[in-house]
């Protein structure tokens, strides 16, 4: 259908690929399947309006307006070639909410709280974006900030936290790479905050053939694939950086019965999850497994 209106109405667009062009400029529908569309206002006629109506949900953009320094980065995170490629030290952090569940201003002011200037964000659709926070804190914690904006808000939100950069260059791609992580990582983690470091093995995992994917599944799991059980145990003890007692405390577990599964699971598979290089081949597996 989308195919066949841009056929119609050369302006049409989709939300999250405005660039300079200010949302005014354009009347606003949601489609079937959620996106936001936009056509220009001067190509729409009265008839043209009660036609897509029908058929299209009229919706009015809530989202704030971009400050003059949001705009510079919205510029450059769409291509623009910078005037310089030094600045001070800089990341990323994208963030999703549900869907209708907060305005755009809400979020904005509440985030804005949480830093010692006021930082830019780059809204992609209402409920997603990216904060640019330069000179990172390092004292800041995304995990108390998303228990506070939970306790506040009432909406579940998910923070991925890229890593710092000081250059300008290949910022689009930088910006990309983050949008991927984040699309491949937040549909899979039960995390609330990710470093971008963990959505790594998630993009990988997008990448592969379906068919490897299930294969690596089988042979390296064997036939604990589909004890979920014991898999969330030694997935566990991966992300707990293989150590048994941390892991135990966290799962609630005798460290004699923890121990039993790990060499249950080398007994089975042939497979010593305590070395770090077999532990990782057992992590993407279970990925895989889970995706």
């Amino acid at each position: 259908m989308i195919n066949k209106l841009r056929e119609i109405f050369i302006s049409l667009i989709f939300f999250e690929d405005i660039t300079t062009e200010k949302t005014e400029h354009y009347h606003w529908f949601r489609s079937d399947d959620n996106r936001l569309i936009g056509i220009a206002k001067e190509e729409l006629s009265q008839k043209d309006l009660t036609l897509l109506s029908a058929f299209l949900q009229p919706y009015h953009v809530t989202i704030p307006e971009m400050t003059s320094e949001e705009k510079q980065w919205n510029n450059l995170l769409d291509g623009y070639k910078p005037d310089t490629t030094d600045i001070a030290p800089y990341r990323f952090i994208y963030f999703s909410f549900s869907k209708f569940q907060l305005e755009p201003a809400s979020f904005k002011e509440a985030i804005q709280a949480f830093f010692a200037r006021k930082v830019p964000i780059i809204w992609r659709n209402e409920h997603e974006g990216i904060i640019v926070e330069t000179n990172p804190d390092p004292n800041l914690s995304f995990d108390q900030i998303i228990d506070i904006l939970m306790s506040d808000l009432y909406v579940k939100i998910k923070f991925l936290i890229g890593p710092c950069h000081d250059s300008l260059t290949k910022v689009k791609k930088k910006y990309a790479m983050l949008v991927q992580g984040a699309g491949s990582a937040f549909p899979h983690s039960e995390k609330s905050v990710i470093p971008y470091t963990e959505a790594v093995p998630y993009i990988l995992l997008n990448q592969a053939e379906p068919n490897f994917l299930d294969d690596a599944g089988t042979i390296i799991l064997g036939g604990f694939r589909h004890d979920e059980e014991f898999l969330k145990t030694i997935e566990m003890f991966i992300t707990c950086n293989l150590n048994i007692s941390v892991t135990a405390k966290k799962m609630h577990l005798h460290r004699n019965s923890l121990q039993y599964r790990l060499d249950k699971f080398a007994e089975k598979t042939g497979i010593d999850i305590r070395q770090f290089h077999q532990a990782m081949t057992v992590y993407l597996a279970i990925l895989a497994v889970k995706t």
